[in-house]
């Protein structure tokens, strides 16, 4: 049966740090990544060799960090793509596996936050749905402290991001992959939802229901669009992909202000709803 050839261009190592360097990104400075392996084109190493130049440019002062969400650690009865039978749910609440940051894997975030998770070094917080990793000098100072009642806000990575003075690479992704629009909802009038997950304790393993902010990607596309419109984006190419590279307060700022006056009074809308592989993690999944 025929093959259908790859399709190009060719990335390497020595052909990626380059283009990252040309895009202004710079040694020692806090990076958050949210990617798409396969917009790159054909890249020699994969999701490895996409680490080790991003690792390459930031150098050993840097810190390079992406979400591990694990989106799968849920309550079945709000998973709608596909659901799952009713009669399914006590079982999988009473089975699913509690979150360990050393051995649960991501879900639906793709090849290179999996494999920055399992990178030697890696450091990755305690959420046990919106988890981010991180590689590199500030690595604990970003993870440290994130709260089971705190996906993405400021009890969370993501606030320690904007402390730092990080900026985002969105490398094939779009606007509707930029996580940290989320930290800007926690911080206008939204409502509050249970979220449940499945954790571990000295006692062992247990089903845990928190009270959390709502959160919802809707608009985030659009939300993006009008602020590169304001505010300065770097775009450019890195082998196949669009990039984009922008400072994580700016987006923020402008976040809030933004969702304040294009969603509906008091609050953001219901959560997510989640998918049964794909289940309330907000950085949605980009590649194929």
């Amino acid at each position: 049966m025929p093959m259908t050839p790859p399709s190009g261009p060719l990335c390497t190592r020595d052909s990626l740090v380059p283009q990252l360097q040309d895009l202004g990104l710079r040694p020692g400075e806090t990076l958050l990544v949210h990617s798409s392996l396969s917009a790159l084109g054909w890249v020699c190493g994969g999701a490895v060799t996409v680490v080790q130049a991003l690792l390459d440019v930031l150098g050993p002062g840097g810190t390079l960090v992406v979400p591990t969400h694990t989106g799968d650690n849920s309550d079945p009865a709000d998973w709608c793509n596909p659901p799952v039978p009713e009669s399914w749910w006590a079982g999988i609440r009473a089975t699913m596996p509690g979150y360990d940051p050393r051995t649960t894997p991501t879900c639906g975030v793709g090849r290179i936050p999996e494999t920055v998770r399992t990178w030697p070094g890696a450091l990755r917080s305690a959420h046990p749905q919106t988890s981010f990793a991180a590689i590199g000098a500030g690595a604990f100072a970003i993870v440290d402290g994130h709260a089971p009642d705190c996906r993405l806000g400021e009890r969370s990575p993501l606030a320690r991001l904007e402390e730092a003075g990080a900026r985002i690479l969105l490398l094939g992704a779009g606007f509707d992959s930029c996580t940290a629009f989320h930290l800007a909802e926690y911080r206008i009038a939204a409502p509050r939802v249970d979220v449940s997950f499945a954790v571990m304790t000295p006692g062992g393993r247990r089903w845990h229901t928190v009270r959390d902010t709502s959160i919802s990607e809707e608009r985030f596309a659009e939300l993006g669009a009008a602020f590169e419109e304001e505010h300065p984006v770097v775009r450019g190419r890195v082998g196949g992909a669009d990039v984009r590279l922008f400072a994580l307060a700016d987006a923020v700022g402008y976040a809030g202000g933004w969702l304040a006056a294009h969603r509906p009074r008091g609050g953001s809308g219901p959560s997510t709803p989640p998918e049964n592989t794909v289940v309330h993690h907000p950085a949605r999944v980009v590649e194929g």
